[in-house]
């Protein structure tokens, strides 16, 4: 019964709003090859360096090169756009597991 809410909650967010735009915005930055390589170079930096968070190593020089990379992306129309959607569905996907977190008695700040 509660696997059955939770794939309620799943159609609900593939029919949100927030969902909608960031497909919308993602086909329309992706659109660009060289915006689609950047994004593709940005995402897979992004996701390496919060690995490395997670086990306490950092490395400055890729902390450096996604800042720049991001910065590089935001005068891209389309990719700007694309973040920023992808910003707000993370938003929203974050209020909904600290809504799940708190209901269980999990302090998501310790």
């Amino acid at each position: 019964m509660l696997m059955d809410d939770a794939n309620a909650l799943a159609d609900k967010l593939r029919d949100s709003n927030e969902y909608k735009h960031y497909l919308e915005t993602k086909a329309r930055a992706y659109e660009n090859q060289t915006t689609a390589t950047l994004l593709d170079e940005f995402f897979s930096l992004r996701k390496r360096l919060q690995a490395a968070a997670a086990t306490g190593e950092t490395d400055e020089l890729a902390e450096r090169k996604l800042q720049k990379l991001g910065e590089l992306l935001q005068f891209d129309s389309a990719a700007a756009e694309f973040l920023m959607a992808e910003y707000r569905l993370n938003d929203l996907l974050g209020g909904i597991y600290r809504v799940l977190a708190k209901a269980v008695g999990f302090d998501l700040d310790a």
